[in-house]
């Protein structure tokens, strides 16, 4: 009876030890993470949920943005997203053709929302080209 006890709990422990690795590996916190390392373009958002802020990452920087929710022609829709940055020093090298690309990909998701790029993200935008 002791060993048949012994081996359920054995059994228990392995499930929940294989259940444990499956969520820490579809994690999407850790997903942004390694994309982050990577410096690869990884889009984290909740899309069913406006109040949970979208997070992205490109070349390595970590981009957060706050959705505003409004009317549109037919409903109520994400309308506004307040883009910053959570480290500015990791922007060095961005160029415009970077902040067009995630603001295509913002669309993407979000086609009729305006984006509004916060310090100092706007500051590339304002400045003339040469």
């Amino acid at each position: 009876m002791v060993v048949l006890l012994f081996r359920l709990l054995i059994f228990i422990s392995i499930i929940m030890i294989i259940y444990s690795g499956i969520k820490y590996l579809r994690n999407p916190q850790r997903k942004l993470k390694v994309a982050k390392e990577a410096n690869e373009f990884y889009f984290l958002d909740d899309a069913n949920n406006s109040k949970k802020n979208l997070q992205f990452v490109y070349k390595g920087c970590l981009f957060i943005g706050e959705k505003y929710l409004g009317a549109t022609e037919d409903s109520f829709k994400v309308v506004d997203i307040h883009v910053s940055v959570k480290e500015p020093l990791e922007l060095e090298g961005f160029t415009r053709e970077d902040i067009y690309f995630l603001e295509n990909e913002i669309l993407i998701h979000y086609p009729h929302s305006k984006i509004e790029w916060k310090h100092p993200i706007n500051q590339l935008l304002l400045t003339k080209l040469h």
